[in-house]
């Protein structure tokens, strides 16, 4: 803190204290006039007031107390000295009003004290707090007791209610000083100075001391220790009003942590009454027995305290141990299920292995869909769902095998001996509705299996199962797979395409192509089908059953399925400029699941019609019924593409999760009859009795059906006697380039004579 010269008030207060000992000491010797006393009090006062007002910009509601606190004092002082004139109150004694006004100051600085914000203590600080202070309460009373009160009795027993109105003043005085003690030593003293507050804990003391002496000055009325202690009080109340302008003018420091070094004071407390009663004992005085029953007391309370202390300090060595622990714990489990995590995964894993246990398996389990979950039904809901498979995983695992959560909807579970079985089972019960959040669920789990060959290792083990995992989820929900070499190879190869088609993305390596969707029998153009292809500049042209789930993997389909949309609708437009009302009706484009699950992709849509200026009836989505089969994400996306015009094609139906009431839930305009049921249609077995099945349910729903994979005139002679209008395939027309749809004609108008 820089050097500041005292303020005016400063040195004006100590010259008033100074005075007024030096008066004080001579009236202990001789007679002196009592006016000069009460008169000092007259110049001391207001100086106090002045300082306290003044004191600072921290904590300045605090000083206002003080101030007015200070106020109090001088009008308590200004009625003692009409009591003591008037003749109302002779020597020490004071009057009712006088102590009134006393009070009322000391409680304005007591209120002042309590509204200063405090750290927090618990419940044992407070009671080793307390007996501390009940200590050194019976410490000063055994001392007073022994010293004061003999001449206490004799002066107050002609002061009657004066009397007891001076008891009330020093008492509360002393509850000021001891508080104030309280505020700075134990809970802290927020934006006040830490050594302001200290002075100004030392006023209560020096006015509780000081006027306990009072009865020794019984013999001589002409004195009053107020003339010498409210100047005193009112010089620390500038002094401690200085140090806080100094801290306020320095800046105030960040608060120091509250000291918990042992207190030497109960201590002290014990060694001074043990002396006392020593010297009392040696002079045979009349209250030994007091002094004696104090020591014991002070002695009591120590011990209690020893006692409390140290059964405290068992507790925070028990607490520290179970933290310990705790921390051990968190160190190897993880945090929302409970589960171990990937460090003492390997370590059991290493374990095993090393142990020459036979038929160690690490099984590695993805939960399908699970970010729906999270996204429609909130995270919270995600989690309790991540701790109920957690914990049925668990109950079907038996003795040597370990479960643990790696992240995400991720669990690496250790298996020891036959892993068929307990694969099995844990599938089954997973396949039980969950209860999580206050929802029933359904989840479904990819699982990829790595069994151990000697020499692996564990994180060589995790590696296999995560890439037997990826090809479970490639295969389709609720799968499990068995690692094998050629795994590796492809995994490696959907890696290296991934790699490549993030360049392709940005050189202009990819292309699309068109294939025509016709109206039967004549093969009249009616839309067509936009087909990505790309033709790497050193490997040449790479199939899109390649690079399409090497994108679908890593998380590329949603910059490419944005690329595929923008640029058909871009051609789409170009089409209607070129070749007006012979433009293709509708373009149709595949969409992901993966787009689908990115809230927002209706945005997306809506962006690109804009932008291209297509009518939003041209566009067709066409997404897989596997897609929008759990509803969630996907299907909200899909009713909000449909709001905008756009048309939606159920694309490959009757190859996944057929299911009629999807029909119902999801906004479809037209039904795309996958090619594995075309294949057969002439056969007039199931194949044909389905696609005609599938034909019915269109026309009852309303919806366009479209054959896949016409390849032959006698499939489209088929399909159209049975009442297909709309059909797609070779037999018609291969995908081409945007500019063989402007000159497409029909090649296959004999179909109708076939028909």
């Amino acid at each position: 803190m820089p050097r500041m010269r005292p303020t005016r008030t400063l040195v004006a207060s100590i010259g008033v204290a100074a005075t007024a000992w030096v008066w004080f000491a001579i009236g202990m010797f001789r007679h002196t006039p009592p006016a000069a006393g009460w008169g000092l009090l007259v110049l001391a006062v207001p100086v106090a007031i002045y300082a306290s007002w003044r004191a600072g910009a921290a904590g300045r509601t605090f000083w206002r107390y003080v101030s007015a606190g200070m106020v109090g004092m001088g009008l308590a002082s200004a009625a003692a000295a009409r009591d003591y004139f008037s003749g109302e109150q002779a020597g020490q004694h004071i009057g009712t009003v006088t102590a009134t006004l006393y009070v009322t100051g000391l409680m304005l600085m007591l209120l002042g004290l309590l509204r200063i914000p405090g750290a927090q203590r618990s419940r044992i600080e407070w009671t080793r707090f307390g007996l501390d202070v009940a200590t050194m309460v019976v410490t000063v009373t055994t001392f007073s007791w022994h010293l004061v009160l003999p001449r206490w009795e004799s002066w107050t027993a002609g002061g009657g209610a004066a009397g007891t109105a001076s008891v009330v003043v020093i008492a509360t005085a002393a509850v000021i000083g001891m508080l104030a003690f309280v505020k700075v030593s134990f809970t802290g003293t927020g934006p006040i100075d830490r050594r302001a507050l200290y002075i100004l804990a030392l006023t209560g003391a020096v006015g509780a001391g000081g006027g306990a002496l009072a009865p020794l000055l019984a013999d001589k009325p002409y004195l009053n220790t107020g003339h010498v202690l409210l100047p005193t009080t009112s010089m620390l109340v500038c002094l401690a009003a200085d140090r806080q302008r100094r801290a306020s003018r320095a800046g105030i420091p960040a608060p120091r942590p509250l000291s918990r070094r042992p207190s030497v004071m109960p201590y002290t407390a014990v060694l001074a009454t043990g002396a006392l009663l020593l010297t009392s004992a040696a002079a045979g005085v009349r209250d030994l027995l007091a002094v004696a029953a104090g020591s014991f007391v002070v002695t009591l309370l120590v011990a209690t305290r020893q006692v409390i202390a140290l059964r405290d300090n068992v507790r925070l060595l028990d607490d520290l141990d179970a933290r310990q622990r705790q921390l051990a714990h968190q160190a190897g489990h993880d945090g929302l299920t409970g589960l171990a995590n990937r460090t003492v995964l390997v370590r059991e894993i290493t374990a095993a292995l090393a142990g020459g246990c036979p038929d160690v398996t690490v099984a590695l389990l993805d939960l399908d869909d699970f970010k729906e979950i999270n996204d429609d039904l909130g995270h919270p809901v995600g989690d309790a769902l991540l701790a109920a498979v957690g914990a049925r995983v668990t109950a079907q695992l038996p003795e040597g095998c370990l479960v643990a959560r790696l992240g995400g909807d991720e669990y690496a579970v250790l298996l020891r001996g036959d892993h068929t079985a307990i694969v099995a089972a844990i599938t089954a019960d997973l396949r039980q509705p969950v209860r999580a959040g206050g929802h029933e669920l359904i989840v479904e789990a990819s699982i990829g299996l790595a069994p151990a060959h000697p020499g692996d290792t564990a994180d060589e083990l995790l590696r296999r199962a995560d890439v037997a995992m990826y090809e479970a989820k490639g295969q389709g929900k609720g799968r499990q797979v068995v690692y094998d070499d050629r795994m590796d190879h492809r995994t490696a190869e959907q890696s290296r395409v991934a790699a490549d088609l993030r360049g392709a993305l940005d050189t202009d390596q990819l292309h699309l192509l068109y294939q025509p969707i016709v109206a039967m029998p004549g093969g009249e153009l009616f839309g067509v089908e936009a087909l990505v292809r790309w033709i790497h500049p050193e490997r040449g042209p790479i199939g899109p059953n390649l690079f399409i789930p090497a994108a679908e993997r890593t998380g590329l389909i949603v910059p490419l399925g944005a690329w595929i949309l923008e640029e058909a609708c871009r051609q789409a437009v170009r089409w209607q400029q070129e070749m007006g009302d012979a433009a293709p009706r509708t373009v149709s484009v595949n969409v992901s699941a993966r787009q689908l699950r990115e809230a927002g992709f209706a945005g997306e849509v809506d962006a690109v019609l804009r932008r291209t200026g297509l009518p939003p009836q041209v566009l067709t989505v066409e997404v897989t019924e596997t897609a929008v089969f759990d509803g969630g994400t996907a299907l909200d996306e899909l009713k909000a593409i449909a709001a905008l015009g756009v048309k939606i094609a159920l694309d490959d139906f009757g190859t996944g999760h057929s299911s009629l009431g999807l029909l119902r839930t999801c906004p479809a305009d037209i039904l795309k009859v996958d090619k594995s049921f075309v294949d057969d249609v002439t056969g007039g077995g199931e194949p044909a009795v389905i696609v005609a099945a599938l034909l019915t349910i269109c026309d009852g729903m309303r919806l366009r059906a479209v054959a896949e994979g016409v390849e032959t005139a006698e499939q489209a002679a088929e399909l159209h006697r049975l009442g297909y209008r709309y059909a797609q395939g070779y037999h018609y027309a291969r995908p081409m380039a945007a500019e063989g749809i402007t000159v497409y004609r029909p090649a296959h108008r004999d179909s109708r004579v076939a028909a």
